[in-house]
């Protein structure tokens, strides 16, 4: 039986952030991955000379400094750099009509005057205006000063006088960003387009999402400037560099680590035990960056108040995903053709099952990701695939592969919108579905994560009802996303850190 100070379960961007930040403030961590591969939704995987991305490729804040992006800030902390290409532009395929748009203050309002005439450019203009201080308001206080306990005083205390000139926009903040929507938006493609980015952004429409959210993305994609990311090898990369970070400071990685469950002992959590018998103790604390309901799965029973179980067991959820990777000859595909588009088949429900569909060609930008004259492309529907449609399937049964290949066509279809003849240049082609998801991820039901809509609910912080177990991921505040995953670890890490340690961590990143 090995002993540490904690134990992190999952390999998450949160649980490794959560880890690396840890062994930079000198705790022993092990970090305990039931997959082969490090990384959680994030992880790259290669297949007959592709690298392909699992899941988010759209990026930003990396490539610069200062950045308001918590996973930059993360990276900071423990002296760690993530190599980006940088692009603008991304193509849209909606119902009115094919364009591309980009990133920074004017472009989108060329599209608008194209599409809505001046009336709908003088109404985003206003509702950039509107924008601007809530913008300034959800980054005033860098995320990674933050902490669960009362050292939260000390730590985020420099930096409230600049939050004190926006204390009367917190309400909003707080709530949907609908409520602001319905002060400034009339145009229907405009409230259209906003729906997309908050689905986008949490897996549900602005009635659901955060103000606070989107107010973040104003502040970072509509500005003066700006430009994406794709980090140089795939989003492997910045859990390469996580991980890379961990090690370096002292933690350990342990792949092929299923944890089967959290041990407790005299109603604290001491450590836990894998599939494979082996127990490791934690002196300190243990914190699941698994979803809240694969977490609870973990906790024998009475290990937290029968109401708690309850509670977060009963937790709404988003839906999963339907994937499509594919291996393709590049051969006359142009090259400034753009490496990311998003398709919408219709208006009526945003987070309607397989309306959007993204696709993602990073072999475009970054020639790492694919052999010499191919192109790698990841096609998935973001969120919206039930689950209700997989349930007790057996995925070596003929009956799911007929279903795979039958709800795949709506990718298919999307892609050809951009590649008209990509079935005859196929080479490679996986298909994942919830199930996938459920497999290799751990993710209960394959779920996106929680759907918590703002105003009706809030993410919870890292403690639980047992004493030495915390929770980071997308099942805490601040939710679902790569920032926000990030930023819990941020906070749980943070909330066990000595303040003066944390402090000196803030010191050294200019904060």
């Amino acid at each position: 039986m090995s002993q540490t100070d904690v134990i992190v379960i999952g390999s998450g961007i949160g649980g490794l952030s959560c880890a690396a930040l840890l062994a930079r403030y000198g705790f022993n961590v092990i970090v305990c991955e039931s997959h082969s591969i490090a990384g959680g939704a994030a992880h790259s995987f290669e297949y007959q000379g592709y690298k392909f991305d699992s899941g988010p490729s759209l990026h930003s804040g990396l490539s610069y400094r200062p950045s308001t992006n918590p996973l930059a800030q993360v990276l900071d902390a423990i002296g760690e750099k993530v190599p980006c290409v940088t692009y603008d532009t991304w193509g849209c395929c909606l119902p009115e009509g094919n364009f591309n748009t980009s990133v920074g203050a004017d472009q989108f309002c060329d599209v608008l005057r194209k599409l809505r005439g001046e009336s709908a450019v003088a109404e985003w203009r206003q509702l950039q205006k509107v924008m601007a201080p809530f913008a300034e308001a959800a980054i005033a206080i860098p995320p990674v000063s933050l902490r669960f306990d009362l050292g939260a005083i000390m730590t985020m205390g420099q930096f409230l006088p600049a939050m004190a000139k926006h204390i009367f926009n917190v309400g909003k903040l707080t709530g949907p960003f609908s409520q602001i929507m319905e002060n400034v938006v009339t145009d229907p493609f405009i409230d259209n387009w906003l729906n997309l980015l908050c689905f986008l952004l949490s897996g549900l429409p602005a009635n659901g999402t955060s103000a606070a959210e989107v107010a973040f993305m104003f502040a970072e994609w509509y500005r003066p400037g700006v430009v994406l990311d794709y980090p140089i090898g795939g989003s492997g990369a910045i859990v390469d560099a996580l991980v890379r970070g961990l090690k370096r400071h002292g933690g350990q990685l342990m792949l092929n680590a299923h944890v089967e469950e959290v041990l407790v002992k005299n109603g604290r959590a001491v450590g836990v035990g894998l599939r494979n018998g082996t127990e490791i103790r934690a002196k300190e604390a243990v914190i699941s960056n698994a979803s809240i309901w694969d977490t609870l799965k973990l906790l024998p029973e009475g290990a937290v108040p029968k109401s708690f179980r309850e509670q977060r067991q009963g937790t709404p959820e988003c839906n999963s995903f339907m994937h499509l990777h594919l291996g393709i000859d590049a051969t006359d595909i142009k090259p400034d053709l753009a490496c990311h588009h998003i398709i919408v088949n219709h208006w009526d429900e945003i987070d309607a099952p397989q309306n959007v569909v993204l696709v993602s060609i990073p072999s475009l930008i970054d020639a790492t990701v694919a052999p010499p004259g191919k192109h790698v492309i990841h096609v998935y529907t973001p969120g919206n695939e039930p689950y209700k449609f997989w349930r007790g399937m057996d995925r070596k049964s003929q009956e799911y592969a007929q279903q795979k290949q039958q709800r795949a066509e709506v990718m298919w279809q999307a892609l050809e919108r951009v590649i008209p003849d990509v079935r005859s240049r196929c080479e490679v082609t996986l298909v994942g579905t919830p199930l996938t998801h459920e497999r290799f991820l751990r993710r209960h039901r394959g779920t996106y994560g929680p759907a918590i809509r703002s105003g009706e609910g809030l993410f919870p912080g890292p403690n639980t009802p047992l004493p030495g177990l915390l929770c980071c991921g997308d099942s805490t505040f601040p939710g679902i996303g790569l920032p926000a995953v990030a930023v819990s670890g941020m906070i749980a890490a943070n909330t066990l850190a000595p303040v003066s340690q944390h402090w000196k961590m803030l010191e050294s990143l200019g904060l």
